[in-house]
């Protein structure tokens, strides 16, 4: 293999090995899918005839302080590279540095905003070096599984929508060399919506459309401004993505069937994004800024994909191999069976233990003024990313408070440990009760979740980036304490001796412990949360991602695989309001739903 010629776009149509070939691709991304069931999903995409596999790869995660970089189990990103080889599909890797995905900061890691000048996406040396640093560890890696050295890699792409962002017309070339320099010899190109198009290129790189309707003239203008070059929908919207407070997006299975074979009735090549969507578990859900309001993107990414989150077949993907099977000389492969479900019983909450009395697991910091989550003085100096951060001040007064707008995201607001109220994006000002003599003022802060596309990613800093004023005095003199809630965090807590059980009217914030027993072998199962409010859901130390009453999301997906026969330990992170247990279902809830083209985000791109 190493010795033919590998994907070229020197006319019309691709070719690989010299013959000619259509790319039908899918989206999975490996960071988003338990590595036990990398296998089932991509066997499940060769049996509906995608030939292609494309994936992201979130930087943010391979290197979670500057200069530690992770590879290893779930990040694997060798054996997942390795393993769609073995099963029979090419690969398209999207490395960034930059991914957009729904995923906080657009997978961009945070340390990168603890320099206050940072120009990110541009060549700006802070950033530029952090990208080199990062590529002189990455590249590597994926070199051996280039299609000339005998691997499945046959196209990289450069960055990712940069013509929606164009701040700096040096930065595409940067990647470019970046990638080449480095022994990146496959075919390039670029992805950028219509309007994108325009300025999103580089010069020898095979320009790419993401689009959902086949409005505007968009491949058209594709070949237009391309001549005499293959055309590929890089992203094929199959769905999209869910905020909380709204409804449920979902694209009819007929539409888009219709849009795809239109796409692929005269030659274009595709790649449905996603295939399979997954999980953005933890705290690694991303947020738009769309007209500048802010919103949060839920953990499940279903995206109303062909496979669900779970990995069950949908009438999309039915449709679909219906579809590519003409496109294939040989008949499919069969489909794989599903992964078996259970709802296991009720979880009852058996313990309890206070925000308050979890501050003894952490340092706490003092600072004058306050200090956004990127620039505390935390995880060997590289700052707090997610979850959590709690100021606290002593304040002598009641009055008016008023957070500027410096809060980001979201506070719970408390004197003396008693909650009164919210500061957010809607709520930046209410009335402290008068008190007497002096009182703590506490601010739990949350990192709802970093944008991850648009201008706005220079100005992602979480916590309180900006003063608090009592009565228009600006506070000061600052216990702050990070709330990152990192396996070794919950190590400690689940440790506690001062674990109590659950008084009638329990304090909050607070951590509320469970177990589940498991009699068998474990299957995967969903989480429902009735009669909580807002927080967090561990299990053995797994980061499962937000609850919040709100929706649309109603159940947080629980992996087979994550679970162990025997008793496994759940402790949920609650804000507001607790019932004395967890229910288990067989199937998602999603919550209400509404047409993806009345989303107007959607429309926009």
């Amino acid at each position: 293999m190493s010795q033919k010629e590998g994907l070229r776009a020197n006319s019309f149509q691709f070719t690989l090995e010299g013959e000619p070939f259509r790319i039908l691709g899918g989206s999975i991304h490996y960071f988003r899918v338990p590595r036990a069931y990398w296998e089932d999903r991509l066997l499940k995409m060769r049996a509906c005839g995608v030939n292609t596999l494309t994936t992201y790869v979130p930087w943010n995660l391979h290197e979670p302080e500057r200069g530690v970089f992770n590879f290893q189990d779930q990040l694997d990103l060798k054996a997942y590279i390795s393993l769609a080889a073995e099963l029979g599909l090419w690969v398209i890797l999207r490395p960034g540095p930059y991914i957009c995905a729904e995923w906080d900061l657009g997978g961009l890691p945070s340390w990168l905003l603890r320099d206050k000048n940072m120009k990110l996406r541009t060549t700006y040396p802070g950033f530029t070096e952090a990208v080199n640093s990062f590529f002189d560890k990455l590249i590597p890696i994926i070199k051996p599984l280039q299609f000339e050295e005998g691997g499945p890699i046959i196209a990289v792409q450069v960055e990712n929508e940069y013509g929606s962002y164009a701040k700096d017309e040096q930065y595409m070339p940067f990647i470019k060399e970046a990638l080449l320099s480095r022994g990146t010899n496959e075919l390039l190109l670029t992805s950028d919506n219509r309007e994108g198009l325009k300025c999103g290129g580089v010069d020898g790189v095979l320009k790419t459309v993401n689009l959902q309707r086949l409005a505007y003239g968009t491949i058209q203008y594709l070949a237009y401004i391309q001549p005499q070059k293959p055309l590929l929908v890089m992203e094929y919207w199959s769905g999209w993505f869910d905020v909380w407070s709204e409804s449920h997006h979902v694209f009819p299975a007929e539409d888009m069937l219709a849009v795809v074979s239109q796409i692929l009735e005269p030659g274009v090549s595709i790649n449905l994004y996603m295939f399979h969507g997954g999980t953005s578990f933890g705290f690694m859900n991303g947020a738009v800024a769309n007209l500048g309001t802010y919103k949060p993107q839920v953990g499940s990414y279903d995206y109303d994909a062909p496979l669900s989150e779970a990995g069950d077949y949908t009438t999309k993907y039915q449709l679909l191999r219906n579809l590519f099977s003409q496109f294939h000389s040989e008949k499919l492969p069969e489909v794989p069976s599903l992964q078996a479900r259970r709802v296991y019983e009720p979880v009852i909450i058996q313990q309890h233990l206070s925000l308050w009395e979890s501050l003894q697991f952490t340092e706490p910091l003092k600072s004058e003024k306050p200090v956004n989550m990127e620039n505390l003085p935390v995880n060997s100096n590289n700052g707090q990313s997610y979850g959590y951060t709690l100021y606290e001040t002593t304040i002598s007064s009641g009055g008016l408070l008023n957070s500027r707008n410096n809060v980001k995201d979201r506070a719970l607001v408390f004197v003396d440990r008693h909650f009164v109220g919210v500061l957010d994006y809607k709520s930046v000002e209410f009335a402290l009760p008068d008190g007497k003599g002096e009182q703590t003022l506490s601010l739990l802060v949350e990192n709802c979740g970093r944008v991850n596309y648009g201008k706005a990613l220079d100005d992602q800093r979480k916590g309180l980036v900006g003063d608090i004023v009592l009565n228009h005095v600006p506070l000061k003199d600052f216990t702050i304490y990070c709330l990152d809630m990192k396996p070794n965090f919950l190590k400690r807590l689940s440790a506690a001796s001062q674990w109590n059980s659950v008084p009638q009217k329990p304090s909050f914030p607070g951590f509320f412990q469970g177990m589940l027993y498991v009699d068998g072998h474990p299957r995967d199962t969903f989480i429902r949360l009735p009669g909580w409010s807002k927080g967090v859901v561990f299990i053995n130390g797994q980061n499962l991602g937000r609850h919040w009453s709100i929706g649309p999301q109603k159940t947080l997906y629980l992996p087979g695989p994550w679970l162990k026969s025997g008793n496994n330990q759940i402790i949920v992170f609650e804000e507001q309001k607790a019932d004395d247990k967890l229910v288990f279902v067989e199937n998602p809830d999603h919550g209400k739903t509404i047409d993806v083209y009345k989303y107007p985000f959607c429309v926009l791109l």
